[in-house]
């Protein structure tokens, strides 16, 4: 029971901490690569309390709820968006025995979970009662639709690769050369994984010059916060999932006692990674990006997958 409490624990301290870190992260990247003087300020030194000043910000909002919305649908939808990262995060493993759940379909539960955030943004698109809100919801339909393809299918590479699902089985499996042979996998996977979070340069469903804020124009205060604090966590899930199934997880110099600052180091290089994407690409066209989901992603993951398919019947 002791240790069934302290998982828990540690999954909600991660759920609360680790997306505020990546917020303030993008604040100070985003800062640097473009010059931006504002979010330098707040605090002092390197502008530390720029989230904190943000944060104080969405408390001070009222939370408005449009006279035409679907009252129930639009309150719950933060929710909805948010959640299904905490109970992602909690099969994420950082090192032998340091996981919240080391389930046996670990990579299908993930994948099943991370699907279910976008509801969030169906929903609210769907209950704000404004026609940009519904077409940015229709947006993230045909973006969930086109991307989701791709995604599974790396993934489903990796699980073949490694002969099984369990996500810390993935790692042990693991080994250096995963790093060629995978590597149009991960591409692909990482690439999909932006567009699953609408992250630019895939942020069609909130292009704020064609649909104002897409799902999320009628939103203001707490229930904003709540939905960027999704994408954040969306950040953490991907970057986690990108390390466990192609960059080897815990996998590093030293005894596997240290192998969690491995993995956490990892994924801070992939959610800079994902920041630094959102700063040097513009963001893509409606067509643009149905071309590449169709086009350009599905074809390398099925070459991927079959690639992967041959290798271990040949190698293994």
């Amino acid at each position: 029971m002791l240790e069934f409490v302290v998982r828990v624990l540690g999954v909600l301290v991660a759920f609360l901490v680790t997306p505020l870190l990546v917020g303030q992260a993008e604040h100070k990247v985003m800062a640097h690569m473009q010059s931006r003087l504002g979010p330098m300020y707040a605090g002092g030194f390197h502008g530390w309390a720029q989230l904190v000043a943000d944060g104080v910000k969405f408390i001070q909002k009222e939370s408005v709820t449009p006279a035409a919305a679907d009252k129930r649908v639009f309150e719950w939808a933060p929710i909805v968006a948010i959640l299904p990262y905490m109970a992602a995060m909690a099969a994420i493993p950082l090192a032998p025995g340091i996981v919240g759940a080391d389930l046996d379909s670990g990579l299908f539960y993930l994948l099943a979970v991370m699907s279910v955030g976008v509801l969030g943004s169906l929903m609210a698109g769907w209950a704000s009662g404004n026609k940009y809100s519904l077409l940015g919801g229709l947006r993230v339909a045909a973006q969930l639709m086109s991307y989701e393809l791709p995604f599974v299918l790396s993934a489903a590479s990796v699980a073949v690769a490694a002969g099984t699902l369990s996500l810390t089985g993935i790692v042990e499996a693991w080994n250096p050369w995963w790093l060629l042979w995978q590597l149009p996998g991960m591409v692909v996977f990482f690439i999909a994984g932006l567009a699953e979070l609408q992250r630019p340069p895939f942020d069609m469903p909130v292009a704020d010059s064609e649909v104002i804020f897409g799902p999320y124009t009628e939103y203001t205060g707490l229930r904003f916060a709540m939905f960027l604090l999704a994408e954040y966590a969306g950040i953490v899930v991907l970057a986690g999932l990108t390390t466990v199934l192609y960059l080897g997880g815990w996998s590093g110099p030293g005894p596997d006692s240290i192998g969690w600052i491995w993995t956490v180091l990892k994924i801070a290089v992939v959610s800079v990674l994902v920041i630094w994407v959102r700063v040097a690409f513009p963001r893509l066209r409606a067509d643009q990006l149905q071309k590449l989901a169709w086009q350009g992603l599905v074809p390398v993951a099925l070459l991927q997958l079959a690639l992967t398919g041959i290798g271990v019947v040949i190698f293994y």
